[in-house]
């Protein structure tokens, strides 16, 4: 579906160049420019605030909690091991 809806925009732009290159369809472009304009800004303030809060108070608090131990022991395993072996050749 979406092959055939690129092949007809295709077509329906090579037309468009084929009839403006041919001079059947003409665009008159004349030359334009940006209006001038002055833009001028001060400097902004904050306003002014006074304003009562709560304070926030942070600290630790000792407090017993369970917690998990966790064990280990060594053992002996065999694990892979590669090398190089030199057949004698120098």
């Amino acid at each position: 579906m979406s092959r055939k809806l690129l092949a007809i925009l295709a077509i329906v732009v090579l037309i468009a160049i084929v009839l403006f290159a041919t001079g059947f369809w003409k665009a008159d472009v004349k030359e334009g420019s940006m209006p001038d304009v002055d833009v001028t800004a001060k400097g902004g303030s904050l306003p002014e605030v006074d304003m009562d809060s709560k304070e926030v108070v942070v600290g630790t608090t000792k407090t017993e909690i369970d917690v998990p131990k966790i064990e280990t022991e060594k053992q002996t395993v065999d694990v892979p091991a590669v090398g190089v072996k030199d057949d004698g050749e120098e």
